[in-house]
């Protein structure tokens, strides 16, 4: 744990002396939406509710249908929401400073936590601040980085000074990792701390592999099998991992291309999918069912280098998968060169590929890897990361007058 953040915990309440508190947690995505954020943020409230904190979720409606019902320690109150242009499914907040003051100043939480920095974001970071309620915050995606990726690279220097200027209002921000918090102290963010991420080893695992599922795909028991799981869009990068896919394909004709996902590149590399059917394409899985698919893999490629963290490489580690992966997010953290799976510099594309079929062409590097690969992240116990979150929420948190 790096020593910023242990400040945090030992200037936090000792367990026996710690107050029940009711956190406002803002955010404009949220389960059964399909994302890291998403993901993330519905484990931290479970770990919140577990030890006895209160919830009061408020987040854009997703649906005309969207009924959310509230359970104990939750709280859900959803808010008007416009769709995020090339984001199908995911909608922003519009802001409403006024509702959200009536809102908390009828219960006051003992701490706002904003974590994402959209128009609803940027009216409960205000809106609180007004009010005398603490603020803490988290930095879940690169916005600055994917401006390229969308012809608006020319706003990034703006993006940039945009999220500055919105974290520094916070009393914390919370990111994924010490190389992020680095890049983040450099660019003049203030109160920066590492809080990671947890993988799910019981969901997650070798044990998951199906050969019956590895039959479906039409393969044979040494048939090697690529997965990408993830968005399937520009800002991942899809066309190195492509790229490196072909080249492993110039020495193992029968190697299949897994796409484990949806998204605005999807029907492009549907219609690029040629007679030899070299792809094979599962769209959107969920828990033991995305499970298996990672399993059945036997190499994962993440060519992303717009991730804050990357939820998809622990739990491609925790599948017992061989990884490549740039030298950036969690990959940067948790892999170990050669050891557990493969890691080249940071935009080292050439690198990259050659990594992919090294890895792909050698059965007894495959095999080592795969071997470490979910020993290496089995310390990454989501019990662990929800204790460093409250710790900070209680660092911060002030008991309403």
């Amino acid at each position: 744990m790096r020593a910023e953040f242990q400040n945090i915990i030992e200037s936090a309440p000792a367990a026996s002396s710690r107050v029940a508190l009711r956190v406002a947690l803002v955010t404009e995505t949220f389960a059964p939406e399909v994302n890291g954020v998403a993901m993330t943020l519905g484990r931290m409230v479970d770990g919140l509710r577990r030890r006895g904190h209160t919830v009061q979720l408020i987040r854009p409606r997703q649906n005309p249908g969207d009924k959310p019902s509230d359970e104990i320690g939750l709280e859900q109150i959803v808010v008007p929401g416009l769709p995020i242009p090339r984001y199908p499914g995911l909608r922003f907040g519009l802001p409403n400073g006024r509702s959200l003051h009536r809102l908390w100043s009828a219960q006051r939480p003992h701490i706002v936590h904003v974590a994402t920095e959209g128009p609803l974001g940027w009216a409960a970071l205000n809106t609180a601040r007004r009010m005398g309620i603490p603020v803490s915050s988290t930095f879940h995606t690169n916005f600055d980085a994917y401006s390229r990726y969308y012809g608006i690279g020319w706003l990034r220097g703006g993006i940039i000074r945009y999220l500055r200027h919105f974290h520094n209002k916070a009393a914390t921000t919370l990111v994924p990792t010490r190389r992020l918090a680095d890049t983040l102290n450099d660019n003049g963010f203030r109160n920066v701390n590492v809080l990671s991420r947890g993988v799910d080893t019981k969901l997650f695992s070798p044990a998951r592999r199906s050969e019956s599922l590895r039959a479906r795909w039409g393969l044979q028991d040494d048939d090697l099998v690529v997965a990408y799981v993830g968005r399937i869009a520009p800002e991942k990068n899809l066309g190195l991992a492509i790229t490196a896919f072909d080249a492993i394909r110039q020495k193992m004709p029968k190697a299949r291309l897994l796409f484990v996902g949806d998204g605005p590149a999807a029907a492009d590399l549907r219609r690029r999918n040629d007679s030899d059917a070299p792809y094979l394409f599962a769209g959107m899985r969920h828990g033991e069912d995305l499970a298996q698919h990672y399993a059945s893999a036997d190499l994962f490629l993440f060519p992303s280098m717009t991730e804050t963290f990357g939820n998809v490489t622990t739990e491609a580690l925790a599948s017992g998968l061989a990884v490549v992966a740039f030298d950036y997010g969690a990959a940067g953290e948790l892999i170990r060169d050669r050891v557990n799976g493969r890691l080249v510099p940071v935009g080292a594309s050439t690198a990259f590929v050659d990594a992919a079929v090294n890895v792909a062409a050698s059965d007894d590097l495959r095999q080592n890897l795969r071997g470490q690969a979910a020993r290496s992240v089995a310390h990454l116990d989501w019990e662990n990361i929800h204790n460093t979150f409250e710790a900070a929420l209680q660092s911060h948190a002030r008991p309403p007058a």
